[in-house]
């Protein structure tokens, strides 16, 4: 779903990267481990990534963000699933600000959706001040909670999508570029502080590896040159 909906961006073509970074394999403690990227660029969208990773039989995940050219109103659309045996133990997705809100259009449209009254909230953590009001964290009890949070999954995204065939860019050097470019930064700055995510890819790799993979692949802050494209 998330990648079909990648691919019908306006402009969308593939994002070369290492072709170590596409097919990932690994072995620890006696348990395979293997993680596939995609990566896009398109109109309005410096990356869209989408990772599927599988754990051996413990676990597997399914990562996406969609980061924003700094020169375009554009908030950032993430997606983390968490599945065991048991079922999704913990679900989040966002369409987060890359200013101190998000654009009036997007937020009008968010207001519109009927939230499900999920049984599970989960707790945001500590450094989540990046996230929007609009941010669903929950663990689904049953099939019926899973489905519900796809469907919201597919109505973030196709609020974003619709909104970024739009809008037209801001000049590079203008105050609001800068502005976006900044909270983009932070934005990455604050999703390096979630230790889950490094001690998992430590665990199964190394932890100078994957303090390598979340530089380079999960969470690359934007350059500065990429505030002009």
């Amino acid at each position: 779903m998330i990648s079909q909906r990648a691919k019908g961006l306006t402009g969308v073509k593939s994002l070369e990267m290492a072709p170590e970074l596409i097919n990932i394999y690994g072995n620890t403690a006696g348990n395979d481990f293997h993680i596939t990227n995609e990566f896009f660029e398109s109109r309005g969208f410096r990356k869209l990534h989408i990772e599927k990773a599988l754990f051996g039989s413990s676990f597997e995940i399914l990562h996406s963000v969609f980061f924003p050219k700094p020169i375009f109103d554009l908030p950032i659309f993430g997606v983390d699933l968490v599945s065991t045996p048991k079922g999704i133990s913990a679900a989040i997705v966002d369409l987060s600000p890359v200013r101190k809100k998000l654009p009036a259009f997007v937020e009008n449209e968010l207001k519109k959706i009927k939230l499900p009254s999920f049984k599970k909230v989960r707790q945001l953590p500590e450094w989540g001040n990046i996230f929007s009001p609009y941010v669903q964290f929950i663990t689904p009890i049953d099939s019926k909670e899973n489905e519900l949070f796809f469907d919201l999954i597919d109505d973030f995204l196709e609020i974003l999508i619709n909104y970024s065939t739009s809008i037209t860019p801001d000049p590079p050097d203008s105050e609001i570029s800068i502005e976006r470019y900044e909270a983009q930064r932070y934005y990455c700055l604050q999703q390096k502080r979630n230790d889950k995510t490094r001690n998992v890819l430590a665990e199964t790799y190394s932890p100078a590896w994957a303090d390598e993979y979340i530089e380079m692949v999960l969470f690359d802050c934007p350059f500065p040159y990429e505030i002009k494209n």
